[in-house]
């Protein structure tokens, strides 16, 4: 399996960069795991709704140009669907045994993502109501895409 993470801008805090190499590290026995950073489109402080709008599509142009046509495509969205650990391990092994090896999570901006990437999407996945900064999300999800495959492997986690 092939897992491309496609996200907004660049990484700075060392202590997100050590766990995400982590789990990066803990991820190469299961499948294969990259990250996509595209840049962020400088906006400035008080934009207007068309100001926004923009700003999304941009951002939504470069996550899209990482995402082939054969690729199942899972955004994080505040208003997506949510799943337990066991449900988006069952997804993750469904996808797996009808022939969906290419996968891509996308992580939005600061404004979220675009209608066309949205309209990509094959699943809005919400991990919270609450709204998380996205560096952080890059952490959060591949610590559950791992806890995923050792559920799916039958190996032990802490729950």
């Amino acid at each position: 399996m092939k897992i491309t993470i496609v996200t907004v801008g660049k990484l700075k805090e060392k202590y997100l960069k050590q766990g995400i190499q982590e789990y990066m590290k803990r991820l190469t026995t299961y499948a294969k795991v990259e990250i996509a950073e595209v840049a962020d489109e400088k906006a400035p402080e008080n934009m207007s709704e068309v100001e926004m709008l923009e700003v999304k599509r941009k951002e939504g142009d470069r996550i899209l140009s990482h995402i082939s046509q054969d690729t199942y495509v899972i955004t994080l969205e505040i208003n997506g669907k949510m799943l337990s650990s066991e449900q988006l391990a069952a997804k993750m092994d469904e996808l797996a045994t009808y022939g969906k090896s290419k996968i891509a999570f996308v992580i939005g901006g600061s404004l979220g993502i675009s209608e066309e990437v949205q309209q990509r999407s094959d699943l809005a996945l919400s991990f919270s109501k609450m709204t998380f900064p996205h560096q952080v999300m890059r952490l959060i999800l591949l610590e559950q895409v791992y806890r995923g495959f050792r559920i799916n492997r039958g190996e032990p986690y802490h729950k």
